[in-house]
């Protein structure tokens, strides 16, 4: 199974309004409810890509039982468990909203509850216990208050230690902690690749988190694809043209797309090709933690990757 830990979960509400406008009073043409924050949404593309997904972490609160029946519900290929961790405080709501005129989306993200040190002492005892089973390992997203920033660095250094390759994918301090470590991948967009290096140029960027302990870098381009340095070479990605739709939870799809790769034994470009073309499908989808199965076949074989 693959294990994803979302330590900042959140209950996922995305609103669609004709137009957006600043100052104004909106109607709201429909309203969506889905468990989120990255790991999650990591775990959903998985399980409908048909692999076996645990997803820990932490989920408190009325919203965190709202998230933890939602997770439960559907029918998928692959099986999605449950091993959050229960906390007393409130799980997060993040809302987005659409505007369809555009199909462009804001988004607004509450602060998570507050971990206690023995909320954290536990879950880091079901994640030892998890990582015995796991076949790798996505750590994603924000930290919550309350949990050490080193927190990656750690979780990174106990897979190593457990024989399970890491996938990281934060931002900001928690992501320069965790570089150190070294994990198998990490996968920021361009604006945390500028913020960690201080350098607007992708490649330049990449180069340089590589050197900081990343053992190889996928760098979401946004709608221009993928960029990836790796031991065994250096690709670009790119979608055919340019795709309309909401990006919430694109990156995210494209990290259920390398880690689903990277256990299948694909290579690299053939990894590259499938996190874009999900990450098209996720834009076409109305809400992030899916994606438009139909969009993605058609563009699978459409995504040009090339040498960089």
């Amino acid at each position: 199974m693959i294990l994803t830990v979302t330590l900042n979960a959140a209950l996922d509400l995305t609103y669609r309004v004709p137009r957006l406008r600043p100052h104004a009073t909106h109607r709201v043409t429909h309203v969506a409810e889905r468990p989120g924050g990255k790991g999650l949404n990591v775990a959903r593309v998985l399980a409908a890509l048909g692999h076996d997904t645990v997803v820990t972490g932490f989920a408190g609160g009325p919203t965190g039982t709202t998230l933890r029946r939602l997770l439960a519900d559907g029918s998928r290929p692959g099986t999605l468990t449950d091993e959050l961790v229960t906390i007393t405080g409130p799980t997060r709501r993040t809302i987005g909203v659409v505007d369809e005129s555009t199909g462009e989306s804001t988004q607004l993200n509450e602060p998570g509850p507050e971990v206690t040190s023995e909320q954290w002492t536990s879950f880091c005892e079901r994640y030892a216990r998890l990582l015995r089973g796991a076949r790798a390992v996505a750590l994603c997203g924000s930290l919550p208050p309350g949990v050490p920033v080193g927190a990656y660095a750690q979780l990174v250094r106990e897979a190593h230690a457990a024989r399970v390759p890491v996938l990281l994918d934060t931002s900001g301090e928690p992501l320069r902690r965790g570089l150190a470590a070294r994990p198998d991948l990490v996968k920021p967009n361009t604006t945390e690749l500028a913020a960690l290096t201080g350098s607007t140029d992708p490649l330049r960027a990449a180069s340089d988190t590589r050197r900081r302990g990343a053992r190889a870098v996928a760098a979401t381009l946004g709608p221009d694809g993928i960029l990836a340095l790796t031991p065994d070479g250096t690709w670009r990605a790119a979608p055919p043209r340019r795709i309309p739709g909401n990006p919430t939870g694109a990156g995210d799809s494209a990290t259920a797309a390398l880690l689903s790769g990277w256990l299948e034994g694909l290579p690299w470009p053939d990894r590259l090709a499938r996190a874009v073309a999900l990450s098209a499908a996720t834009v076409r989808a109305p809400v992030a933690g899916e994606f438009d199965r139909e969009a993605y076949e058609e563009l699978l074989p459409q995504v040009k990757v090339t040498e960089a």
